[in-house]
């Protein structure tokens, strides 16, 4: 906070309160220029018209104003007292006007400052008080026997109905303000539900998209086990069987059959080490060679493609190290290879073909995904972002490609771009060198 707001705002912090803040800045700001004022009459009355009295008025009016900003400062629940002095002091004071100075001296003029009283009131009625107060002290001074005015009744008439007019004018400015901010309060608490709400959904759909991103990696786990735990299965048939016939096994053979299962169990163990790191939930930064990553991200897709002819290439120039949140790449890379793998087998593409291409950039690392599966209708590339938006019917969860996007944004500031045309579909993600 700069040190003229911070002395306009008596030195408090309103973080929720803004007509708060403003009362204490309009209060701030009349006190001030009141003290001018009442400074530049102290100079006049006291050096060029010797008016002594009238001064010495003006310059406890100073310190009065003084004790009001001190007020300020020292508690905010001053306020209400410091308003009504600082009316107190200036109703008076203009009353004094009207009966002491001259239609030449000018100083009526500053009763149309008085209707600016009204913006930084805290209570209305007090400030109607005091106006009709003032007004029928106005109107009174010709009348009085007491003490010779210099206006007539009609100079005083007409100069109060002008006033009137001005604090109308006023009072229905302020009544419009009021409003304003009690509609801008109210779009800030519906603002605020409608973000809450969509906090809640945000979470809603990670959590629905980190279930189906696990149903489809426990699938992987499942293909990828099969193979090996039948090939274990076998060995210990045949084991068994030719031990039933009282079959003598030579030791090459036997070492084979236990060199095959233990080779198995370990390939098995790093298998189960793969899926543990992609579903550890802690969010560290990793150095890593693109090529790998990318490479372990077509091993968890292998168990999906074996049985099929799809071919998936890796187009490099040489090896990449960035800094990153490997989990999240997996991910998204994940995502637009299954999807791409599930097109293929739903239009039954005769040579269906993948290539992850690598390309180095100043900053970033550009990973783009090419696929001949047929490509992406245009009345619905621009929604397959959007979540719960899926082409695959019943079999497809729409999450996908919506999280893929929402990790891109969040975690790397970047997004997916997707292009698709004459039956090829590219899909682009820019990953920063560096996280820090």
């Amino acid at each position: 906070m700069s040190i003229q707001e911070n002395f306009f705002t008596s030195g408090w912090h309103f973080v929720d309160d803004d007509a708060l803040k403003n009362r204490f800045q309009m209060m701030n700001i009349a006190i001030v220029l009141s003290s001018i004022a009442v400074l530049y009459g102290v100079f006049i009355n006291f050096l060029v018209r010797d008016n002594h009295a009238l001064g010495s008025f003006e310059f406890l009016l100073f310190c009065i104003n003084i004790c009001l900003l001190f007020l300020l400062r020292k508690d905010k629940q001053f306020y209400n007292l410091v308003s009504t002095l600082a009316t107190t002091q200036f109703s008076i004071l203009l009353i004094l006007l009207v009966y002491i100075s001259t239609p030449e001296d000018m100083k009526l003029l500053w009763f149309f400052t008085y209707p600016i009283v009204m913006l930084y009131m805290p209570k209305i009625k007090i400030f109607f008080v005091w106006f009709f107060f003032l007004i029928f002290m106005i109107l009174l001074a010709p009348l009085q026997p007491f003490i010779a005015i210099h206006y007539t009744f009609f100079q005083l008439f007409y100069f109060t109905f002008v006033l009137v007019i001005v604090s109308i004018i006023v009072y229905f400015y302020k009544r419009r303000m009021e409003e304003a901010h009690s509609t801008i309060l109210s779009q800030q608490n519906i603002l605020k539900k409608q973000l809450e709400e969509l906090k809640q959904k945000d979470k809603l759909l990670t959590i629905q998209s980190k279930q189906a991103v696990m149903g489809e990696m426990i699938s992987m786990i499942a293909h990828q086990w099969r193979q090996p735990l039948s090939s274990v299965t076998l060995n210990i048939s045949n084991f068994q069987v030719k031990r039933a016939l009282n079959v003598k096994l030579s030791d090459e053979e036997l070492d084979r059959v236990l060199n095959n299962i233990s080779d198995t169990a370990v390939y098995l163990s790093d298998t189960i080490n793969d899926f543990q790191t992609y579903f550890n939930p802690q969010k560290e930064l990793k150095k890593i060679d693109v090529i790998n990553l990318v490479k372990r991200v077509i091993n968890f897709t292998l168990p999906r493609v074996k049985d099929t002819n799809i071919e998936i290439k890796i187009d490099v120039e040489k090896p990449i190290i960035i800094t990153t949140y490997v989990n999240e790449i997996i991910q998204v890379l994940l995502n637009i290879l299954n999807n791409a793998i599930d097109e293929f087998i739903a239009m039954k593409v005769q040579t269906p073909k993948v290539v992850v291409r690598i390309l180095n950039e100043e900053d970033n690392v550009l990973i783009e995904v090419h696929d001949n599966a047929g490509g992406i209708d245009e009345n619905n590339i621009e929604s397959i972002f959007e979540p719960y938006f899926s082409t695959k019917g019943k079999n497809g969860t729409g999450l996908g490609l919506y999280m893929s996007q929402m990790i891109m944004q969040k975690q790397f500031h970047t997004h997916i771009e997707v292009f698709s045309k004459d039956g090829s579909t590219v899909f682009k993600i820019r990953v920063p060198k560096t996280l820090s």
